[in-house]
């Protein structure tokens, strides 16, 4: 999006959900209306959108991340949900997409008084908090605000920093008076590994640990995922400067960066069935179809269909005839494979050969922990806390002044 809209949606969070209202609802509308022009009436798709606040370059940039359903869900009579997937899209529909995107934040623009291209004369966030809109604004323009270098450009490293940086245009991308939108990564329906990698990427942090280091000079510097066209492999920061990028960045208090649209929305009706389209079910489960007791969330599933669970159960496993969850569920991971997808932590790993550790049993008697501890020599008490810290000395506020 243009500068000015990112300035103004980086504090103005109701301005940045309206924005990305108009924005899903011209998508899911187009989705829509191409399924009708295929002979299939009332479908409808649904979005997870993320709400992502940085560039690669550490720089104020607020933009959207949008997973779409690449089709629309159809209920029939029956209260039964058919999934139709969509063509391909061609480059000159997401132009077109993106034209009306446009227009229609154009106009919703307009009719909160708002208008990105001039300058306004008051800035709402000027008045409220000066120095987080002085960081906000050199943040979104690669600057520096704060420091002997303020109103600087971020040092660049590389073949041939400050070159004319270009937009990569490819299929299924358009760009328009600042506005830009990309419609080319797909996943098939049934690479779960894809759609996994897919939303790691829309909700990765803006930096990872690995990609900083400190100069012996005790500068910060952020290694580029990739090169840019300009040749910058590298951004150069002392201490406070890479403080003032990481504020620009953190969104305001109370603030939820993931949003749900269309079919995939907390309150449709039909979620849940959509959710679970095309899971295996185990015997004796069944999706709801609407809650029917008074004041029951329509909107939460009774079972987690998101995985793929085995569709037979053998008769001699009464547990699982009996309705019970399959343990290959998403749900029913293992905590330590939570660990290790999360954490990247093998907390199974033996630290000391390096082999497989299992689980034997969970102890939580008492009685029990003291004799083994008391067996294995370690203490089977809890320490003392530690004594409270008086407060710290406060320095002279006069040491000349004469007693």
């Amino acid at each position: 999006m243009p500068h000015r809209l990112r300035y103004l949606l980086a504090w103005d969070h109701k301005l940045c959900r309206a924005v990305l209202g108009v924005a899903v609802r011209a998508v899911l509308g187009f989705y829509r209306r191409r399924a009708r022009c295929a002979g299939v009436p009332d479908g409808r798709s649904g979005a997870v959108t993320v709400i992502q606040r940085f560039g690669g370059g550490l720089q104020l940039n607020v933009h959207f991340q949008s997973l779409v359903l690449d089709g629309v869900f159809v209920e029939a009579a029956d209260g039964t949900l058919a999934f139709h997937a969509a063509e391909p899209l061609r480059d000159e529909e997401v132009a077109r997409l993106l034209a009306s995107i446009y227009r229609r934040i154009q106009r919703l623009l307009v009719r909160r008084s708002l208008d990105v291209d001039d300058a306004r004369d008051i800035d709402p966030l000027a008045e409220q908090s000066p120095a987080l809109a002085g960081i906000s604004s050199a943040s979104i323009q690669g600057r520096i605000a704060l420091g002997p270098r303020a109103g600087a450009r971020v040092l660049q490293l590389g073949r041939e920093p400050g070159s004319p940086w270009l937009t990569s245009r490819g299929p299924c991308q358009a760009h328009l008076e600042g506005f830009d939108l990309h419609a080319n990564i797909t996943v098939a329906a049934d690479d779960r590994a894809g759609v996994e990698r897919l939303c790691r990427y829309v909700l990765r942090p803006p930096v990872a640990q690995e990609r900083l280091s400190l100069t012996p000079e005790g500068l910060v510097l952020v290694t580029l995922k990739s090169e840019w066209h300009d040749g910058t492999t590298h951004l150069l920061f002392t201490p406070v400067e890479l403080l003032e990028k990481l504020a620009a960045l953190t969104p305001r208090p109370r603030i939820n960066l993931v949003l749900y649209r269309g079919i995939l929305a907390p309150r449709a009706r039909a979620r849940a069935r959509a959710v679970g389209h095309g899971a295996a079910q185990l015997p004796g489960e069944s999706l709801p179809t609407a809650a029917k007791e008074p004041g029951a969330d329509p909107s939460r599933p009774a079972a987690d269909v998101s995985g793929t669970v085995p569709a037979t159960v053998p008769a001699e496993n009464p547990e699982a005839a009996s309705g019970a969850r399959s343990p290959e569920k998403p749900r029913d991971r293992k905590w330590a494979d939570l660990m290790r997808r999360v954490f990247d932590l093998d907390v199974l790993a033996c630290p000391r050969c390096g082999g497989r550790m299992s689980v034997i049993a969970t102890i939580e008697a008492a009685d029990v922990l003291r004799k083994i501890l008391g067996h294995l020599g370690l203490p089977t008490d809890p320490p003392a806390p530690l004594p409270a810290r008086s407060p710290p000395a406060l320095p002279a506020l006069f040491p000349d002044t004469p007693g």
